[in-house]
């Protein structure tokens, strides 16, 4: 049985030409791409994205059919492949992590917090040299590491955000939705979740796919961080470098 499944496609993106080299972005736990909605208007980049649920995957390629889409287990590609990229973008299962499963505690039975999302902090910051940002809740316990609080997340990153990453205001409101919740979800991510026919819950889905303004501030923040580091060393080893 294969544990990968590579969905073919060519790594072009000409709609956002560039002089410089494209950068390489692994996208782990990926669903529908939320985070990655307009990291197109960033840079001139290749993204590689990595999800378990073979509809969510072929709902991305749908969405993004430029990137390439890889139906595999993202925490173990994460170890196998981790050198090969500039940018890698983490979102971990939140669920045991969850303020919400705390707060129904006398209803749910007890579970070990998933240290899936620990174990990828600390591969990042000890192995990898590009620039890395891991999401989740913000957990009912306190952290295990230092994290930047924004809105209703923890970003782990080695590097700093700017206090504004743009976060909509309006998905404080949607949480408490019950209506009408996966429309309105809908219409805040531009996007038909109607489409999914999977197993999953549709309502999850969409409450878990993070806010592509905040996704497109981030990357924007460690492109930045990149050229400047680019500049300083070319500037150390003068124009013969």
């Amino acid at each position: 049985m294969k544990t990968e499944n590579k969905i073919d496609f060519e790594n072009e993106n000409p709609a956002f030409p560039n002089p410089l080299q494209a950068v390489r972005i692994l996208n782990l736990y990926a669903c529908l791409g939320g985070n990655r909605y307009k990291w197109g208007e960033v840079a001139n980049i290749e993204v590689t994205a990595v999800e378990l649920d073979p509809e969510l995957a072929r709902l991305y390629k749908e969405r993004f059919p430029n990137d390439t889409v890889i139906v595999s287990d993202a925490h173990q590609y994460l170890l196998d492949h981790y050198k090969e990229f500039d940018f890698i973008w983490s979102s971990p299962p939140c669920p045991s992590h969850s303020g919400i499963r705390w707060k129904a505690k006398y209803k749910l039975n007890a579970l070990y917090p998933d240290m899936t999302l620990y174990q990828e902090i600390i591969l990042l910051d000890k192995w990898f040299d590009g620039k890395y940002c891991v999401e989740n809740v913000i957990p009912y316990y306190d952290p295990l590491m230092p994290a930047q609080k924004r809105g209703r997340h923890l970003y782990w990153c080695n590097f700093k955000l700017p206090n504004n990453i743009n976060s909509r205001s309006d998905a404080n409101g949607l949480m408490d939705s019950a209506k009408n919740e996966v429309k309105k979800w809908g219409i805040f991510h531009d996007y038909d979740f109607y489409k999914y026919k999977g197993t999953q819950r549709r309502d999850k889905i969409a409450r878990n796919l993070v806010d592509y303004e905040a996704g497109k501030t981030i990357l924007e923040t460690a492109m930045g961080v990149m050229l400047k580091s680019n500049v300083e060393q070319i500037d150390l080893f003068g124009d013969g470098w």
